[in-house]
């Protein structure tokens, strides 16, 4: 299966984010992602693009060493340098598909991600209703690394979009100052 197009979306309606996969062959994949689905995968895929792109690195065996604000610096490069040369102003093409997975999006219930050794990442989209009253379905892709970052670039724009984001940067307890006697003494509301 070839990407032509994808799109990503949240609808706060449903409080769900809408992904689109529309493919050469004039297919197209709908997915839903949840919230509670995002807050385990998005850390694991930045997690997972960064160190695979950290490998695709010419200078990937020096790398390996190198302390952990070096490795985020090159990685960080190699995201904006993939950005600056993808396409995000072409309109998604609204036309009727067929579609493969059916009218109703697949609402993913969990994703397998396996970085290939040719440098492509194997993404499988899941969905395992809940009661076996329905069949499991499930949508499998390869992604190139470029393809890859442009959708984590789509689904940074939805969380931001849908306010979610918040949830998955760990907060700071607040900071006291020395002085203030009152600081270390636990507060309690009614």
């Amino acid at each position: 299966m070839q990407i032509h197009q994808m799109s990503v979306t949240y609808l706060p309606e449903q409080d769900r984010i809408l992904m689109r996969i529309n493919t050469t062959a004039a297919e197209e994949m709908r997915l839903w992602l949840t919230r509670r689905l995002m807050v385990g995968l998005w850390p694991l895929l930045s997690k997972m693009l960064t160190e695979h792109l950290l490998k695709l690195e010419s200078a990937g065996a020096a790398v390996t060493g190198a302390n952990p604000e070096l490795k985020k610096m090159l990685a960080e490069f190699r995201k904006e340098e993939f950005l600056q040369h993808a396409d995000f102003d072409t309109p998604y093409k609204e036309e009727q598909n067929r579609l493969p997975l059916g009218e109703e999006p697949l609402l993913v219930t969990d994703v397998d991600a396996t970085p290939l050794a040719g440098g492509p990442l194997r993404l499988s989209f899941n969905e395992r209703p809940p009661g076996g009253d329905r069949k499991p379905r499930n949508f499998q892709l390869e992604m190139a690394p470029k393809l890859m970052q442009g959708l984590m670039h789509l689904l940074e724009q939805a969380l931001v979009q849908s306010q979610w984001r918040e949830a998955f940067v760990p907060v700071s307890p607040p900071e006291t100052a020395a002085d203030d006697p009152d600081a270390t003494r636990p507060r309690y509301l009614n």
